[in-house]
């Protein structure tokens, strides 16, 4: 069986877990989040945690087991402490502003971008070079930082783009004669 699905998931104190059917909701202090369950697997609510059983003695029950085991506890970890995401801007010109629900960037084309974040996102920028994405879904955190970082995506000579805050990039050299 997944070592990953054998461990239970402890629901800190403010959050409820509710299993309806082929649903699993968490609601915490930051919001409310739901994950429809795969058939090859179910749920059971055990005093104060969760645990998360195969249906069956097959792999891929195995498997599902360890993911939703994954799923459920990031959906805790989400509505108790939330998730961000940091963006550095490299560049000379690049800079990133956030207005309400819209992140207006400049890098370095003939107009600006606008990137319209979704429901349950928020972003900041606590300086003109930095951006921090918050949320209470890793998935959609996650996925809105992709989508940022592909408007302009770290250049292999100079570095220059968006890039996450620890990533690093790897600098080729430039053709001799």
């Amino acid at each position: 069986m997944s070592r990953v699905g054998k461990n239970p998931v402890a629901l800190p104190k403010g959050v409820e877990a509710t299993i309806a059917g082929d649903r699993v909701t968490v609601k915490g202090p930051l919001g409310t989040l739901s994950q429809a369950l795969n058939p090859a697997i179910s749920v059971v609510r055990d005093g104060e945690t969760l645990k998360v059983v195969p249906a069956n003695d097959s792999r891929n029950a195995d498997a599902m087991s360890g993911t939703f085991r994954a799923l459920i506890n990031n959906m805790v970890h989400g509505v108790t402490k939330g998730f961000e995401r940091k963006l550095a801007l490299v560049g000379v010109g690049y800079r990133a502003q956030a207005q309400g629900d819209k992140l207006n960037l400049s890098l370095g084309f003939s107009h600006p971008v606008v990137h319209a974040m979704p429901a349950g996102v928020k972003c900041e920028t606590p300086q003109q070079t930095e951006i921090v994405i918050k949320g209470i879904d890793k998935q959609l955190v996650g996925q809105v930082a992709a989508e940022v970082r592909a408007y302009r995506s770290p250049e292999p000579y100079k570095g220059k783009g968006v890039r996450y805050a620890d990533e690093r990039v790897v600098i080729k050299e430039t053709k001799k004669k």
